[in-house]
Order: structure tokens, then C-alpha cells, then sequence
């Protein structure tokens, strides 16, 4: 059987966020089955500009997507929004079928995240995409201990997403978590 192909996509660039604790510790409990493709690409992709020749950067950014059998997202909140890079990746994603039907899971992590996650769903459903799993994990910095998560519902939700990522077309609509 084939490995399960999930794409990464963090939306902080910064190195030591909870978000890039949180992919770490997944990507360390992952089944045999799964491989984790983390981009590290999302600082380097040009302002959007709806031109009709994507720069290279952008043009990779899109394989990544189509060849990936998932997506997973996790992002903060910035000043109540989703943050800037990330909504660019994103922006450079609207007039192709990159994410039709892909299955995608979102996760924000943030002290509050309720915001850019409904905003992120919003974008999500405008390219297209095949949410399957969604999980908020509000004050995120209070479930998280020496580099890995620590709360237990958090653990269990975070596994539940990777599952859905897995088995997407066994997923009934899916429903927002609050660890």
C-alpha cells in the first residue's frame, strides 16, 4: 500500500512557534503509512500579483499541492486574522485547481484563533478545497511543555485529524474541535 502523501503548510515563519511545535510532535507519532512533506517555502513566495506566468517559486509551492494526497494547515492568529504569508500562499491558489476537492485539514493554534480559523475556512472553501478535519486549540502555549504537546485532549484531537487526513472519504462533514 502506498504511503498517505500530507503537505504542510505552517502559516508562522518563525521556527520556534507553537504551530511548528505542534507539526514536529505530530510528525513523531505519525503511522509507518503516512509521510509529512513540511514546506519551508511560505516567506519565500512573491506578493501575489494575478500574473499570468507564476514565478518559479509559486509554480513549485502549486506541485506540492496537486501531487500531495492531503493538505494540513496549521496556523495562528495574527491580530485577529490569518497571517500574511500564509493568506498569500493561498491568494496564489485561486484561479487554479489546486485545491479542488483536495482533502485538507486546518488546524489554528493561537491564544484565541477563533477568528483566523473562521476566515481560513471562508478561504478554503473559495479555491475549493475538501475540508475534512478542522481543530482550534485555543491558549495553545498552555498545552505545550518542552517542546511537545502535553494535554491529552489536544493529543488525541490532533491524532483524530491526521486520521481524517487519511481516510477522507470516510469523513462525515466535519466539526470544529475544542481541546
Amino acid at each position: 500500500m502506498q504511503p498517505t502523501n500530507i503537505f504542510v503548510i505552517i502559516g508562522s515563519l518563525r521556527a520556534t512557534s507553537s504551530n511548528h511545535t505542534i507539526i514536529r510532535h505530530v510528525s513523531r507519532t505519525l503511522p509507518a503509512d503516512v509521510v509529512f512533506d513540511i514546506y519551508d517555502g511560505l516567506g519565500t513566495l512573491p506578493h501575489f500579483d494575478d500574473s499570468e506566468v507564476a514565478p518559479e517559486t509559486v509554480q513549485h509551492f502549486r506541485t506540492k499541492i496537486r501531487e500531495a494526497d492531503a493538505v494540513l494547515i496549521c496556523t495562528p492568529e495574527y491580530a485577529f486574522g490569518v497571517p500574511g504569508s500564509l493568506k498569500n500562499a493561498l491568494d496564489w491558489t485561486v484561479s487554479t485547481a489546486d485545491f479542488m476537492d483536495k482533502p485538507v485539514g486546518l488546524i489554528t493554534a493561537s491564544t484565541g484563533g477563533d477568528k483566523a480559523h473562521a476566515s481560513l475556512l471562508l478561504t478554503l472553501s473559495a479555491i475549493s478545497a475538501n475540508v475534512v478535519a478542522t481543530l482550534l486549540i485555543p491558549f495553545v502555549r498552555a498545552k505545550l511543555k518542552n517542546g511537545e504537546v502535553s494535554d491529552e485532549a489536544t493529543l488525541l484531537a490532533l491524532h483524530d485529524v491526521v486520521e481524517k487526513l487519511r481516510h477522507p472519504a470516510h469523513q462525515t462533514p466535519p466539526s470544529t474541535i475544542h481541546p
